[in-house]
C-alpha cells in the first residue's frame, strides 16, 4: 500500500471516530436530537471497517492511526469547535507524528 493511499485510510479512520464520538457528545450535551446517534453508529461502524483495512498487525495500525488521530483531531479543534490550535498543540501533533513514522519505518523494513 502506497504512502499517499495508507495516509488517506488513516485520515478517513480518524474522521469516522471522530464524528462517531462527536455527534453522541453533541447529544449528551444537550446540543443535538437523538436521531444523530443513528450516523454516530453508522461513523463507529465505518471507523472499525476501516482499520480493518490496513495491512499490517493490529497493533501496528494502531500504534501508527494515533498519531494520525491526533492530528486529525487538532484540526478538528481548528475547523469544528473554531478554535485555533496553539503552539503546543503543533509540537505535540509533531511528536505523534514523528512516532508514527518511527513506527512505520520499522514496519517497512521486515
Amino acid at each position: 500500500m502506497s504512502l499517499l493511499t495508507t495516509t488517506a485510510l488513516f485520515v478517513l479512520t480518524a474522521i469516522a471516530e471522530i464524528v462517531g464520538c462527536y455527534l453522541p457528545y453533541l447529544w449528551l450535551k444537550d446540543k443535538a436530537p437523538a436521531w444523530v446517534l443513528l450516523p454516530a453508529v453508522l461513523a463507529l461502524l465505518a471507523f472499525v471497517w476501516l482499520l480493518s483495512l490496513h495491512p499490517t498487525a493490529t497493533g501496528r495500525v494502531y500504534a501508527a492511526y494515533g498519531g494520525v488521530y491526533v492530528t486529525t483531531a487538532i484540526a478538528w479543534l481548528w475547523l469544528v469547535d473554531g478554535i485555533r490550535p496553539s503552539g503546543w498543540d503543533i509540537a505535540g501533533v509533531a511528536l505523534c507524528l514523528a512516532g508514527m513514522g518511527v513506527i512505520m519505518v520499522g514496519a517497512a523494513q521486515r
